[in-house]
């Protein structure tokens, strides 16, 4: 891994835009955006927006723990979506990257036998995913600081920092 990879939010602005044209014009016509907590809230928010989808949903998954650093497996967090509200739906996930791919494939699991049509859409797709999104705005092989996480919390459990 050679450096780190910086989306700034002007950067952001202009990635949701294009991945919005770029689902349009393939045809995609999601009824919902569930958006990958927490990452993918920001481009399922923009998404939404974008394409004019005012059902958005989230699903909580923990993977990443810190830089290169995770769990053996992903875990969904409740809570849990319930399959009944995607039922027969044309469904977008979004998240912010496809790493390892193991969370976006865990969400693209749990939606494949309710959905009528699951598809995924990141902004950035690493080589090594097990699973290739539907749609990325760019492909790196860096960790990425993302605007909202890369100086982390201003807050420690219980109370803000002095």
């Amino acid at each position: 891994m050679s450096g780190r990879e910086r989306l700034t939010y002007e950067d952001f602005g202009r990635a949701t835009r294009e991945l919005a044209q770029r689902i349009a014009d393939s045809g995609f016509a999601p009824d919902i955006v569930l958006s990958i907590a927490r990452g993918g809230f920001f481009l399922g928010a923009g998404l939404g927006y974008a394409l004019g989808v005012k059902n958005a949903f989230m699903i909580s998954v923990e993977f990443y723990t810190g830089v290169d650093e995770h769990l053996d497996m992903p875990v969904v967090l409740p809570p849990v979506p319930n399959k009944v509200d995607l039922s027969g739906a044309v469904v977008l996930i979004a998240d912010d990257v496809a790493d390892s791919g193991h969370t976006l494939k865990l969400v693209t699991d749990f939606c494949a036998e309710s959905v009528r049509e699951v598809r995924s859409v990141v902004l950035y797709e690493k080589p090594q995913s097990v699973i290739v999104p539907d749609y990325s705005w760019k492909r790196t092989d860096r960790w990425i600081d993302f605007p909202w996480s890369y100086q982390g919390p201003v807050t420690r459990a219980g109370g803000l920092e002095h």
